[in-house]
């Protein structure tokens, strides 16, 4: 399976995961859009993308929570090279507080990104998608998809809520062709884990050797963090597949922190 010459559209892709299946799906012939808050950062991941080939990349100014960027970005892309066939909804931040001091608008911002984000850039693709007859929408979701952790009341609804849109976009696009997947990777070594060491371990009052080794890893069957490029192989194997047989379904990428 292949992506040659497919209009991939990732978003918060100038770094970390999204840069990872950006690149992977360049190398497999795509044509990407970069699509991150900052233009110059997606300008750079898309020239040095476009370097290394067989595909290319492009950069996109967009704010997944602004409905009007969103859609301007989109149209960009299609403008540019005539459709989207993949749309990866990956931008997302982390903010950990106990419950009961959870400010009201981190709450707000984080579920914004994650749940906002992911329905506009559907809502903007999806006509696109539907007239061409074929689609794949692939949103990044989290173990914390299917569990919970202490400190993430907001990550954790944001990542539930994500396979509920999901499969409502499989029960939809199915007539008109578009499948839809959600990634479930347990903790990668990515600046927002990083950020999180130490945040958790002043919250939780333990080490920060502590936090990786019990809280991250510990339910590990190796005790390793997931790679970027181990989200990005299942990335392009649901970007790539040919049929509905996986349309609606979620892969779990945790080294068996969970299992189901």
């Amino acid at each position: 399976m292949n992506l040659n010459g497919k209009i991939c559209i990732i978003t918060g892709a100038a770094r970390g995961i999204g840069a990872t299946i950006a690149r992977r799906f360049v190398r497999s012939g795509a044509r990407v859009a970069i699509a991150d808050l900052k233009l110059e950062d997606a300008e750079a991941t898309a020239a040095e993308l476009t370097k290394m080939g067989p595909g290319e990349a492009m950069g996109v100014a967009m704010d997944v929570t602004n409905e009007d960027q969103v859609n301007a970005g989109v149209q960009k892309v299609v403008d540019t090279w005539g459709g989207v066939d993949v749309l990866v909804s990956n931008a997302g931040i982390q903010i950990v507080h106990e419950l009961q001091n959870f400010p009201f608008e981190d709450w707000k911002k984080l579920l914004s990104i994650h749940l906002d984000g992911a329905f506009l850039t559907t809502k903007a693709c999806l006509p696109h998608m539907y007239k061409a007859g074929s689609g794949s929408i692939i949103m990044m979701g989290s173990v914390h998809s299917k569990e919970a952790s202490p400190l993430k009341s907001a990550y954790v609804t944001a990542k539930h809520g994500l396979l509920g849109l999901s499969r409502v976009i499989a029960k939809e696009g199915a007539k008109h062709g578009v499948r839809s997947n959600v990634i479930c990777p347990g903790f990668v070594k990515t600046p927002l884990v990083e950020k999180q060491i130490p945040e958790q371990a002043e919250e939780l009052g333990i080490s920060e050797e502590e936090v990786v080794n019990k809280i991250m890893l510990g339910g590990t069957v190796d005790q390793e963090f997931t790679t970027v490029e181990d989200v990005a192989e299942i990335a392009h194997v649901f970007a790539a597949f040919p049929t509905n047989a996986l349309t609606g379904q979620s892969m779990v990428v945790s080294h068996g922190w969970f299992m189901e």
